[in-house]
């Protein structure tokens, strides 16, 4: 199941309690006659959000509806932004999600003048650069740079090859960046892939090697 698919599952499973709940029924009581005809995943699913549903306080639910309310209400693309925005932050390293959360107080603290300037000037970015924000604050700056070698990149190499970006130094992502831009296209994905098996170790012996040739 893929993350859109999970997502409405997981919505579903809640709204399913939540109209069991309503009608004045205790969740998994109100359940009990379509549990047994559900697949065992399925069924564990929902007994789990069940749960979940009955540990919410009165203000959680609501919550809950107001917030799937909003959801709803959005365009397709602007629910894409949202699912791609929720996993570029799950994927971020624990110290980077801290960093961006700084990032935020900060923003919220500023007079409304200001962070309506700052909008308008990250809105005034090319497309390409600010997807590339995503990629958190350690490699967001250098994915201009870096682009050509990312762009179009294959989902299982994904998170292998930001691991290995991630654990360079800014120097070595410049080096790279040199690398990159010397590099014909169709030579870019043997890079991608000799990049992902690197340990942070081998990272500088690597590129001397590539700098040298």
């Amino acid at each position: 199941m893929n993350t859109s698919s999970r997502y409405r599952w997981w919505v579903a499973c809640l709204l399913a309690v939540a109209a069991v709940a309503q009608a004045g029924s205790a969740p998994l009581d109100g359940l009990a006659e379509l549990l047994p005809r559900m697949q065992p995943a399925m069924r564990a699913e929902l007994q789990l959000r069940a749960a979940q549903w009955a540990g919410w306080s009165g203000t959680q639910r609501e919550s809950f509806q107001q917030r799937l309310h909003a959801w709803d209400e959005l365009t397709r693309a602007e629910r894409g932004a949202t699912r791609e925005g929720y996993l570029a932050w799950k994927m971020l390293p624990a110290s980077e999600r801290a960093l961006v959360a700084d990032a935020a107080r900060v923003f919220e603290s500023l007079p409304s003048s200001q962070q309506h300037e700052l909008r308008e000037a990250f809105d005034a970015l090319d497309g390409s650069e600010r997807r590339g924000w995503l990629l958190g604050p350690a490699l967001g700056g250098d994915y201009p740079a870096l682009q050509p070698l990312l762009a179009q990149l294959p989902g299982e190499e994904h998170a292998p090859l930001l691991k290995v970006l991630r654990a360079m130094t800014p120097s070595q992502r410049s080096d790279l960046a040199v690398l990159v831009q010397r590099s014909a296209p169709q030579d870019r994905a043997q890079m991608r892939t000799e990049l992902a098996a690197l340990e942070p170790g081998a990272i500088s012996d690597w590129l001397w090697d590539r700098l040298d040739r």
